[in-house]
């Protein structure tokens, strides 16, 4: 990787970390397009995603639930059949001509649910039944492990939905749970690690700052609209990379 290139790459994964953890999340969808984008080998994406989700992540995760914006009963029964799962899907390693367009599906629904992102919950949250959140949890699990999320643009937009949490509530338990299945989606395929791209510790730091950053401000100062669709047009525009390539 040269040097212009890793520079790049620093200045938008800190960008895309600020915006991403300021919403709860801890930007592997981000990630994945900006490597797509920058054409960077199909076999690195993966593992460098889980890497930077899981410092993104953890900080969101800190600070969330530091402000009191979790609730482990609605948590739980998502996350005890989603870690297993992605551990699994983690352990499967899709061929290029099958991952390449499914991922690219992946993120055409990423870009769709940021763009029409629920902002709003008049009504008081509720907890999902424990049965139903097992099986979407099971499901959510297994296609983060596979292709390399942590699952929380899948899951947001079920929590509010469904009533089942608060916008912000909602940021809280989704950071933890991109957090969890990141990491056994990673362990799940631990071998992977040794394609993550050189260069990458310079990576990680700018997903530190930029989740420190974004976490910090989170949606009261940022302006959450703009940010979504922005996201939303770099996410689309690496989904048609990956299907048309």
């Amino acid at each position: 990787m040269t040097l212009t290139l890793l520079a790049a790459l620093f200045v938008c994964i800190l960008v895309v970390a600020v915006l991403y953890s300021s919403v709860g999340h801890g930007g592997a969808s981000g990630y994945i397009a900006l490597m797509a984008l920058f054409a960077l080998p199909t076999a690195s994406i993966k593992p460098t995603a889980l890497v930077l989700n899981i410092l993104v992540a953890g900080i969101a995760t800190c600070t969330y639930r530091r402000a009191g914006q979790f609730r482990w009963s609605v948590f739980w029964p998502f996350a005890v059949t989603s870690i297993p799962m992605s551990f699994v899907g983690g352990a499967l390693q899709l061929p290029a001509i099958y991952f390449k367009p499914l991922l690219g599906a992946v993120l055409l629904f990423a870009a769709f649910r940021l763009v029409y992102r629920e902002v709003g919950n008049p009504v008081p949250p509720s907890s999902p039944p424990q049965a139903v959140a097992a099986a979407i949890g099971m499901v959510l699990g297994f296609v983060s492990g596979l292709i390399g999320v942590g699952g929380g643009i899948f899951l947001s937009p079920l929590l509010l939905l469904f009533g089942w949490a608060t916008p912000r509530q909602t940021a809280g338990i989704s950071a933890l749970f991109i957090l969890v299945n990141s990491i056994a989606g990673l362990l799940g395929h631990v071998s992977s690690l040794g394609n993550v791209m050189p260069g990458s510790a310079w990576l990680a730091a700018a997903a530190v700052l930029g989740g420190l950053l974004g976490s910090a401000l989170g949606s009261r100062l940022l302006p959450v609209p703009a940010i979504l669709r922005t996201l939303s047009l770099v996410t689309f525009s690496a989904a048609l990379k990956l299907i048309l390539t």
